[in-house]
């Protein structure tokens, strides 16, 4: 959001004309302009006054930047309006599992995770990472499937522990590695926002993702 500052100035010269364009005074508060320019009128030279037709440009800027100073203010407004709007919507996102390339909290549920090889590939292997970037699972996934279930376990065997998990996807034609991809995977919504950059939501994992940025969203399975 724009903030509107004030800046403070004094006139000194009886004979100087106000020479900042309308473009800077519209980041400021058009009464300290109009302030100034009535300073300027009380203290000119009346044997030398200001030509009147500066004035009339004076206070035609006068009037340029009182209307862009309250188009901000209704743009503003809007903003926020549509702002509290978009929050209303994805307040419904809450508790839904949204598509994201983020992390996710694996709590002893299957994670869905979309597989989705790069263009050639033959095979795939999915592979699965903790939250220090050790590799928990790897294994070969069905190509022909848009998505996978890993259900937490590991590759000795063991669950894995509660906590942040990321998911890759290496793609394969033949025995050669084409491709290795972040693989999208849907982890739980806790909380949305509106912030200065826009909306964003929150994730189980404590990772913050834009709303443009979830791109799938599903029932949880409980």
């Amino acid at each position: 959001m724009t903030t509107v500052t004030s800046a403070t100035s004094s006139t000194t010269s009886t004979s100087s004309s106000t020479t900042a364009s309308a473009d800077t005074f519209a980041s400021t508060d058009y009464q300290t302009f109009l302030e100034m320019l009535t300073v300027q009128m009380q203290n000119q030279d009346p044997l030398n006054p200001m030509d009147s037709t500066d004035y009339a440009v004076q206070l035609a800027t006068f009037s340029g930047v009182e209307q862009q100073v309250q188009t901000n203010q209704l743009l503003e407004t809007i903003a926020g309006s549509i702002g509290q709007m978009g929050i209303s919507e994805l307040a419904n996102w809450v508790g839904m599992d949204g598509k994201t390339e983020e992390p996710v909290y694996y709590y002893g549920n299957s994670v869905v995770v979309e597989t989705d090889p790069a263009s050639g590939a033959d095979s795939a292997v999915l592979t699965v990472k903790d939250s220090y970037g050790n590799t928990v699972y790897s294994g070969a996934v069905d190509i022909t499937n848009d998505f996978v279930e890993w259900d937490g376990t590991q590759s000795d065997g063991t669950t894995a522990a509660y906590g942040n998990y990321s998911f890759q996807l290496k793609s394969y034609s033949g025995s050669d590695l084409i491709a290795t991809e972040t693989a999208p995977a849907y982890g739980r919504i806790v909380e949305a926002r509106v912030t200065d950059s826009g909306t964003e939501l929150v994730m189980a994992s404590g990772a913050t993702v834009s709303s443009s940025d979830i791109t799938g969203l599903r029932t949880p399975s409980s």
